[in-house]
């Protein structure tokens, strides 16, 4: 543009530090009019921010108007015109550079139109600041105005190198204008950080790298990227290194952290391909397991391998996708959302508190492409939590199927929709996988069929719910006609509840005995009931219990329902004989008659 502006971005080039130039005349004229506006003996105030102006502040004469330059934040609504020629709203959280006439830059990001530099301009103030990374981040954003400036100041850059940056501008604006640069730089500098110190020693060194420096090798190294070093040296302590860290090196930590990137420097200075290759001489340190990951990692495999695909979809959303999954009139919970405080999108403006909205969410979208769907999720919700500001990240697990039974194939297969039994099926093959013993009992639920859902109990604790989602919630979403099967799981309760070790038993040496069971029974009597006592009843002896039928017709009468079940009869130490299996078989129809008045189906 011309050869003011092609200084300050040689300079940013050239040490990383982006400048601004302002006409000087501008700021000047802007004071004067600000200036008669205040005629009658009013004073204007000033917030207290940081004082950025250059060194044209130190020669005003008798009735000149200075400039005045400070930082503040913009009050929500205010406009500015920037050097792209575009009026911009800003917004509460916005930096400005300003002088007591208002609004001159976009701190961090660009400048404004009526200051700028023209073919015109004959004086110039020249800028160089330190800015929030984050603020910039936000403001470009919000302003959708990316700059070379803000890409610098988004990532860091460190305050010391403001002055550098401006007495770079200053001396090549001297030798490429011919100009004059006044004496003095206005400096506000309240709060310098402070430049990480860190101490390694040599055997740090060998330690952590397998090579041996001295002291002296180590200053050296570090001493030529432009660290500090101070070698301390005791009689009854090891020789230790004090570095300091050179201001525009942001990205040295402190603590443990700086001694590994200090490693780092040292390493890639004495060359990688010069340390040798040595065998692990260190201690290897205790291994801990994670048991939450662990677990999670069996149920992603038994799922997995039951047929099923993980989803993995967004933590946010918003009350109103939330309460899609609920019967039209449900109230939400009564534990408030947690909202983002820096909201993105609309669609994601609070943490989440169902899993089971989000896998639907998953099963609408792939409704469009795909008959048959079998999903499962693992992931937190988050509810409001009354022992700090933090929300409570609990762990569930949502499972989702609807379609025919069987995949797509070449070969046919049962093209029957899934019904609760498959869900339940799937449930079943999870905590079998978990060696975790469950009962279940009807339920209700508000997103679930009436009398087609059930909650899964380990002795008195619930582990979740399960069933056939209600078909005023599957209305409102772009769902197939299929019923859609869902199970929600507590894998807060479920880790709880695996045993560190279970009982196996031996692959049997002799044949088993099977046959099957029909009993007549009141339509009340619970399966899981039936099966219980059989299995109760059955003792070693009996191995396996499996309902195979469920009939309900006019022969047994109103009321009345034939449940029919496989029973495998097994001992570990000999073959069974009809009359072994006969006083078992007797044993169980007894006590079936007797405590739920089942009746043998002839």
């Amino acid at each position: 543009i011309n050869n003011i502006i092609d200084v300050t971005n040689y300079a940013m080039l050239d040490i990383g530090q982006p400048l601004h130039a302002f006409d000087y005349d501008v700021l000047v004229r802007r004071a004067k009019e600000h200036a008669s506006t205040l005629s009658g003996g009013s004073s204007s105030s000033h917030p207290t921010d940081s004082t950025l102006s250059g060194g044209f502040a130190q020669s005003k004469g008798a009735g000149q108007a200075v400039p005045h330059i400070y930082t503040r934040l913009a009050q929500k609504g205010e406009k500015l015109k920037t050097l792209d020629d575009v009026e911009r709203t800003l917004d509460d959280f916005t930096v400005l550079v300003c002088d007591d006439a208002g609004p001159l830059a976009l701190a961090g990001v660009m400048g404004g139109l009526e200051s700028e530099v023209t073919a015109e301009t004959k004086t110039v103030l020249l800028e160089g600041a330190a800015w929030n990374m984050i603020n910039t981040r936000r403001t470009v954003m919000s302003q959708k105005l990316p700059s070379e400036a803000s890409y610098r100041f988004a990532r860091g850059v460190h305050p010391a190198m403001a002055e550098r940056g401006v007495r770079r501008g200053l001396e090549l604006m001297r030798q490429w204008s011919g100009g004059t640069v006044a004496s003095g730089l206005v400096d506000n500098y309240p709060l310098p950080p402070v430049d990480p110190t860190v101490a390694i020693t040599p055997a740090d060194v060998k330690r952590w790298l397998g090579i041996d420096l001295s002291a002296e090798e180590i200053v050296r190294i570090l001493e030529s990227l432009e660290f500090k070093c101070e070698i301390h040296q005791s009689t009854d302590q090891p020789i230790t290194i004090k570095v300091t860290t050179p201001d525009h090196r942001l990205d040295i930590g402190t603590g443990v952290i700086g001694q590994a990137d200090l490693m780092e420097e040292i390493a890639r200075i004495y060359g990688y391909q010069n340390i040798p290759e040595t065998r692990m001489a260190d201690e290897i340190p205790p291994q801990r397991g994670n048991p939450t990951l662990e677990v999670d990692e069996r149920v992603r495999d038994i799922l997995a391998r039951a047929g099923l695909r993980e989803a993995i979809t967004y933590r946010v959303t918003t009350p109103e996708a939330e309460a899609r999954r609920l019967i039209p009139g449900t109230p939400l919970s009564d534990k408030p959302y947690m909202r983002l405080a820096n909201v993105i999108n609309q669609e994601r403006t609070v943490m989440r508190q169902s899993l089971l909205a989000s896998i639907l969410e998953i099963v609408e979208r792939n409704a469009r492409i795909r008959e048959r769907i079998a999903l499962f999720e693992i992931g937190e919700i988050f509810l409001s939590s009354e022992g700090g500001e933090l929300p409570d990240e609990l762990p569930r697990l949502v499972i989702a199927l609807t379609g025919p039974r069987a995949p797509l194939g070449w070969q046919e297969g049962d093209a029957t929709p899934m019904d609760f039994y498959d869900v339940k099926g799937v449930v079943e093959t999870l905590l079998d996988g978990l060696h975790i013993p469950v009962k279940y009992e009807s339920a209700s639920h508000p997103s679930l069929h009436p009398g087609k859902t059930a909650h899964l109990l380990a002795g008195d604790r619930r582990l979740g719910v399960m069933g056939e989602l209600h078909p005023e919630v599957a209305a409102q979403y772009d769902l197939p006609e299929t019923p859609v099967l869902v199970a929600e799981l507590n894998l807060d309760v479920i880790y709880t509840l695996i045993p560190v070790r279970y009982e196996t038993v031996p692959v049997p040496l002799y044949p088993p005995v099977v046959e099957d069971l029909a009993l007549v029974m009141n339509d009340d009597v619970p399966a899981a009931q039936v099966e219980f006592l059989i299995r109760q009843t059955g003792g070693a002896t009996l191995s396996e219990v499996t309902l195979f039928d469920v009939y309900r017709g006019d022969k047994l009468g109103p009321g009345r329902k034939s449940l029919a079940y496989h029973l495998t009869y097994l001992a570990p130490d000999k073959t069974l004989t009809d009359k072994d299996v006969a006083k078992v078989r007797y044993r169980i129809i007894q006590r079936l008659e007797r405590e739920l008045g089942a009746q043998l189906r002839s």
